[in-house]
């Protein structure tokens, strides 16, 4: 297999020594300037993190070369390519085109023994960690860091075990001798995240055997355990071009905004064909976020009749967007609900009881229980911080409270602190919302 100008492997070396495309660089704190009038503008949405690191995979299982098109460029797609290449995958890189072709190996690892380190990326430990079972003799040193230390992977190495892996421990770091995947049945319980079911859909089809999972209670998330199942079909038969989707949960900042700035968005890769997060713009209708789509494009605006009443929402099927909700609801009237959640709590960070605190650092009443928060809005208190946890969904969440012009002179009222987070899956979101800003008439 080639790629165009040259061997996979050629074209890889090269790659890797060219210089990485200039990420944005911030300072530890980041004083939010707000909207002095409504939002009006076009945003692309980067591809999407959960799509892209499936479809690396897929690509590399694959019996062929893949180009992945509008694929995501952040921390946890290069720490994906980055064990890939580990692995022995050529893997090249073209961020200008936003573009990364796979040479796959049709389910063979061709590295026995490497280190990985996953930084806190969760799509990459999940995945890595049942891919390289199809290894028949593989030796793999799996790290991440401190607080991918304290998130689940137990339930998934048992069941590896089950198909006769041996795992040094059930937490990071760790190392897994691989002995393939025989197949059969084995039981796991994704309960505390359905990542490590989607892994193993992912490989099952490469075991030596039908490899079935039977799941012991429900998975954390059905609607990602859906996206992988449809990803599996798209790549039967194996293509050799994919096309990535914008980033739904990265849409719901941009949903949120014109709410709270009044004005309109147009998104123009704004799909829900694969994304469950995309169910966040129903959240909204209720508040008076209309949504028009024409000619491949969709914009929300702010409509007259917007009403302020807060919802009550069950987030169980598109967690990831439930902060976005949370960080805006102090603008609300009355208590706003948000429900199915608590699995969020083993996620970047304990994203509930982080929540929790942040919004009453904000001046809020806010009541936590394990699986809900109930945000009672108070004024709000100008000159803050706001504490991201090294969690981006924190930082882009707050910042879109940010944009209310809570003084009314256009003056900074909240900071976010370490905003270069962001880079684990939307690097350029702070300086796309200052365009946005700037570019508002």
């Amino acid at each position: 297999m080639t790629f165009p100008g040259g061997s996979a492997l050629a074209r890889d070396r090269r790659d890797r020594g060219r210089s990485p495309k200039k990420m944005p660089t911030f300072p530890d704190r980041l004083p939010l300037l707000p909207f002095t009038r409504p939002v009006r503008g076009r945003v692309t949405l980067p591809g999407s993190k959960s799509i892209t690191n499936r479809a690396l995979l897929l690509a590399a299982l694959s019996p062929r070369t893949v180009t992945l098109h509008g694929a995501l460029f952040s921390r946890d797609t290069r720490i994906m390519v980055a064990a890939l290449r580990a692995l022995g995958f050529a893997v090249a890189t073209d961020e200008a085109a936003l573009t990364i072709t796979v040479e796959g190996r049709g389910g063979t690892i061709p590295v026995r023994e490497a280190r990985i380190e996953v930084g806190n990326a969760g799509t990459a430990a999940r995945f890595l960690t049942a891919f390289v079972c199809l290894r028949p003799d593989g030796i793999y040193h799996f790290d991440g860091d401190a607080a991918m230390r304290r998130r689940p992977i137990g339930a998934l190495l048992e069941a590896l075990e089950a198909q006769g892996a041996r795992a040094s421990s059930h937490s990071f770091p760790f190392t897994l001798q691989t002995a393939g995947l025989p197949g059969g049945t084995v039981e796991l319980d994704a309960s505390e995240s359905s990542q490590m079911l989607s892994a193993l859909l992912m490989v099952a089809p490469h075991a030596r055997s039908p490899l079935k999972v039977k799941l012991k209670g429900a998975a954390g998330s059905k609607p990602f355990v859906t996206m992988t199942e449809n990803m599996l079909r798209q790549f039967t038969p194996a293509p050799s071009d994919y096309a990535i989707e914008g980033d739904a949960t990265a849409a719901s900042y941009f949903l949120a905004l014109p709410w709270v700035t009044g004005g309109e968005i147009v998104l123009t890769n704004f799909t829900r064909e694969l994304q469950g997060d995309a169910q966040f713009a129903d959240v909204l209708a209720p508040l008076g976020v209309v949504r028009e789509s024409a000619q491949d494009v969709t914009v929300f605006r702010a409509s007259a009749a917007r009403t302020g009443r807060g919802p009550a929402v069950n987030f169980r099927e598109f967690s990831d967007t439930f902060l976005t909700l949370a960080a805006i609801a102090p603008l609300l009237d009355g208590p706003t609900r948000i429900s199915g959640i608590a699995h969020t709590r083993k996620q970047e960070t304990d994203r509930v009881a982080g929540a929790a605190a942040e919004l009453r650092r904000l001046g809020q009443d806010v009541v936590e229980t394990d699986d809900a928060l109930e945000i009672r809005p108070r004024p709000l208190r100008p000159d803050m911080e706001i504490e991201t946890y090294h969690d981006h969904r924190f930082a882009m969440s707050f910042a879109v409270l940010g944009c209310h012009d809570l003084r009314g002179d256009g003056r900074p009222w909240l900071t976010i602190k370490d905003p270069g987070c962001c880079a684990k899956t939307f690097p350029t979101f702070f300086d796309l919302l200052a365009a946005l800003r700037a570019g508002s008439p």
